[in-house]
């Protein structure tokens, strides 16, 4: 039945086709070599679907706008700067949910071109994805095929195992869960490849429309995506940048994203279980989830936002650097581009490689930036309180989700 015979709380459940299955590699158990048949689900169209959650969830969802408006509020005037700030504290966590990990330093040399950390190098990379999804999203005001590939080739370009699939939609059969040889016990099959262009076709449309209540539409756009999994790869990431670019369309935030990513990390099981609700027949999990997760993230970020914009004041009343000195253009550039190389910082200092180094010097000296390389050569410096403070909002906001905390402080 067409999703759109659908009104109210209902959401028509997936249906499932029975394909024949052949192994292409060999590996796995007997089990999965003698695997003739598997399962695949085919997500019902949505383009003119109706659905509303039950009213403790439209209620839940109001509230959460309204928080990550005021966290957008809040960031105006320093976009930019918190802009890439709040992008990268998203694109963490959402990399954490597949497990992808790295310390801060090893994230802070990716940033500045050190690709030695596999993990970090795939955390930047899902940061300049959520970066060109949003911005080309909110710019057209509206979602386009070539936009999502285009971040998905910047997701995956240089990933060792994926690149040849960066910026295609797959071609074969995957699967989540189970083997990894076969989709013998999968977790949940995809769609056939043969149907995913006009899946994604009517995903757009749907995502593209502007009577859909947003967190409704952030959170179905989004469990739609994840159940057609268009990729070879990196669905989760592009499918949780699909939220972001949601809420900038739809004009929620101007200024920054929202690092929602945080909270479904808290509640992981929680997260995936309400995907297979929603597989089932029920987006009302999700929608509740995403609506407690945007609040918390967006009132946690509030208090992020405020710190940072405090810093450059901060660091200049305590270095009082001279007028028109080297320290005195690195403190603001710092607090845009919180990790630099060496010729990055001669740059934004505008000074000579002696007085840049002096000013260096006296950042150091205050605790404002350190050196993370511990080279002599290709050294690169990070504004230490700004990735600290990339850490903590991550960690206030699990706590708040996890705990039933208050979200502030």
């Amino acid at each position: 039945m067409h999703a759109s015979q659908f009104t109210g709380h209902q959401w028509p459940p997936h249906e499932v086709e029975v394909l024949p299955w052949r192994q292409q590699v060999r590996g796995g158990t007997r089990a999965d070599r003698m695997l003739t048949v598997v399962q695949a689900t085919i997500p019902p169209m949505i383009e003119h679907a109706e659905y509303l959650p039950p009213m403790p969830v439209i209620v839940a969802s109001e509230h959460a706008l309204l928080a990550v408006a005021q966290a957008d509020t809040d960031a105006e005037g320093h976009s930019a700067a918190m802009s890439r700030f709040m992008m990268r504290t998203e694109s963490v966590a959402s990399s954490k949910i597949e497990r992808i990990t790295a310390d801060a330093v090893d994230y802070a040399k990716a940033l500045a071109g050190n690709r030695s950390n596999i993990s970090a190098s795939s955390m930047v990379a899902a940061s300049t994805a959520l970066h060109e999804l949003v911005t080309v999203t909110g710019d057209r005001g509206r979602f386009e095929l070539d936009d999502v590939l285009a971040a998905h080739h910047a997701l995956m370009k240089d990933d060792p195992q994926e690149a040849s699939y960066a910026g295609r939609l797959r071609d074969m059969q995957n699967w989540i869960g189970g083997s990894d040889y076969s989709p013998r016990d999968a977790l949940h099959v995809p769609p056939a490849s043969e149907r995913v262009p006009a899946l994604m076709d009517d995903l757009l449309a749907y995502l593209n429309r502007d009577d859909v209540p947003v967190l409704t539409q952030a959170a179905i756009g989004h469990a739609q995506f994840e159940s057609i999994h268009a990729f070879t790869d990196g669905n989760g990431r592009i499918g949780r940048a699909l939220v972001s670019a949601v809420f900038r369309r739809r004009g929620v935030t101007r200024n920054a994203v929202v690092p929602l990513a945080s909270g479904l990390l808290a509640e992981r099981d929680s997260y995936f279980a309400a995907l297979g609700a929603y597989r089932l027949g029920n987006p009302a999990p999700l929608v509740e989830l995403f609506a407690r997760s945007a609040r918390a993230a967006a009132t946690c970020s509030r208090v992020s936002i405020a710190r940072i914009k405090a810093l450059p004041g901060e660091w200049m009343a305590e270095v009082q650097p001279r007028t028109g000195s080297a320290a005195a253009a690195l403190i603001p550039a710092f607090y845009d581009h919180p990790v630099m190389t060496v010729s990055e910082i001669e740059q934004y200092s505008g000074a000579s490689t002696q007085a840049t180094y002096t000013a260096i010097d006296r950042l150091e000296d205050a605790g404002f930036i350190r050196e993370i390389t511990g080279r002599k050569r290709d050294r690169v410096w990070v504004a230490s309180e700004l990735l600290a403070e990339l850490d903590d909002l991550d960690r206030r906001i699990q706590a708040a989700m996890v705990k039933g905390l208050p979200t502030q402080g």
